[in-house]
This record gives C-alpha cells, structure tokens and sequence, in this order.
C-alpha cells in the first residue's frame, strides 16, 4: 500500500510508533487502526471517552493523536485544549482532527483549539498520509501564549481552503524581527492575563525568555542576552507574581524592541541602477 513511499515511510516511522486513537465510531477506529499500522505503528491505542482518553494520554506518551471533533462523551477541540495546557509529557506531540464535519467553524474551532491538521472523513489512504507526513518531517514553530497554546496557526493545514494567502509570513518563515515582535506582543499580552490564567501566562513568559535568549546568542546581542538572562532568573525562583514580572518583562520588551529598530536602521539602503 505505501510501496511507492518505502523511504518516507522510514522518515516517518519513529513518530508514528505509538498512536492514540479517539473517536467513538468504532469502525473508523479499527480503519485508521489498520492504515496507520500500514505505515509503521507499533502501538495504537484506542479510546472513545474525553475523560478516559486523557487519562490514557498521560500512560502512553503517544507520538502521534488523532482525534474526532465530537462524540455523546467526546470534544475534540476541549480535548486539544486540555492536552496543549497540561503538564503531560505529549502535551506538544501532533494532534490531528479526523471529523465528517468540516465546516469552516469546525476548522476554525480545530485552528484555534491547537490541532495541527484536519482531515475529513471519508477520506483516501494518500489524503491521511500527507497529514501524517506533514506533522511527522514538517515540523512548525510552538506558540506559547495564554490565549492560544499551540503549533503556529499561520501555517495550519485544513486541506479544505484554496484561497489565496493572507498573510506575508503564510509564504515563508519569518526572520528574527517578526520571532522577536511575536515574543514581545506574546510576553505583553501574558502580562495583561496574569491574574485570568497565572501558571499558563507564567509558562508563556517562559517560552518566550527562551526565544528572546536564542535570538539574543544569535545575533549577539549582550543588551537583550543581559535582561533576558534577569528575567529568566526571576521565573526559576518558583516565586513568581505579576508585580515581580513587571520590572523584568518591561526591560526585555524595551531591549527587544530596541534591537528591532537597530535593525531597521542598518538595513542595506536600495542601490541606485
């Protein structure tokens, strides 16, 4: 059946090992089941309750969950949510929705609930296969903010949309700015949130120190490494509260945002022709 896709398949072997498997209909299970065994699970586990497939979720550290949108015991977009904002080990491991229902509300809600990818069903062996290829060797870049937790939606795949693109980033991945405006406005808004969800804009704050580190080594940058470094060791006292944030996020933003204009400045003027 995936003959023609030996060395793929090889490629995406190790993501695909131990799958779980949601929906309530059986034999959309006991299908999928079989398909994905076909392209190289060893371990697919199955469950048709919300309650009970996180539980499972949290035993088997799957590689690879697919879920459907809905079901008399079932959520799928509660259930992205829940994954993405738990403490369990796969809470970032690829979920892809396999639904009949795929209306743009449906996508939209998979989108912006964390899923990577939406299939619809009935769907052909090769349309499952390029959703499982593109979460398996097309790895996007993880948003860690408070009201989304999730792969970066500017690349979800719904393979229902063929509009045109919306937004300049849609075409390629950005370069350093846009990394370091997104950690910004992410860090800006968790601050803003700080009281709705503390341990959620918390683990925000954190991600984007992490980034904003990076970006700082890169470019070296000793300004924006130094107050991203403060910050950073303000989150690892486990002592953490808006008031002590302020003061910190306030200096990496202003860093950042100076490192932004700097930028800006020493870009290569257009030569005259």
């Amino acid at each position: 059946m995936f003959a023609a896709n030996a060395r793929t398949l090889s490629r995406i072997e190790p993501a695909v090992r131990r799958v779980v498997i949601i929906d309530p209909n059986l034999s959309a299970t006991r299908l999928l089941t079989d398909i994905m065994k076909g392209m190289g699970a060893r371990e697919v586990y199955c469950e048709t309750d919300e309650e009970r497939a996180l539980e499972l979720l949290r035993d088997v550290e799957p590689g690879v969950i697919f879920t459907e949108r809905s079901g008399e015991t079932l959520n799928g977009e509660t259930l992205a949510r829940r994954v993405r904002r738990s403490s369990m080990s796969c809470r970032m491991s690829p979920i892809i929705m396999v639904t009949a229902e795929a209306t743009a509300a449906a996508i939209k809600g998979a989108r912006d609930a964390g899923v990577h990818e939406f299939l619809r069903k009935p769907f052909t062996t090769g349309d499952l296969f390029k959703r499982v290829e593109n979460v398996a060797l097309k790895p996007r870049p993880w948003i860690e903010a408070v009201g989304y937790v999730g792969p970066d939606r500017r690349r979800f795949n719904s393979g229902e949309y063929t509009g045109a693109k919306k937004r300049r980033s849609d075409g390629a991945a950005g370069g350093a700015a846009e990394m370091r405006d997104q950690a910004t406005r992410i860090l800006i808004s968790a601050m803003n949130q700080f009281e709705q969800d503390p341990s959620q804009a918390t683990r925000a704050i954190r991600q984007q120190a992490e980034t904003l580190n990076g970006l700082a080594v890169k470019a070296a940058d000793a300004r924006l490494a130094m107050v991203v470094a403060t910050l950073q060791a303000y989150l690892a006292t486990g002592q953490v509260t808006k008031a002590g944030l302020i003061q910190p996020v306030n200096a990496v933003v202003a860093a950042a945002r100076a490192a932004d204009a700097a930028s800006t400045q020493t870009a290569p003027l257009a030569q005259a022709g």
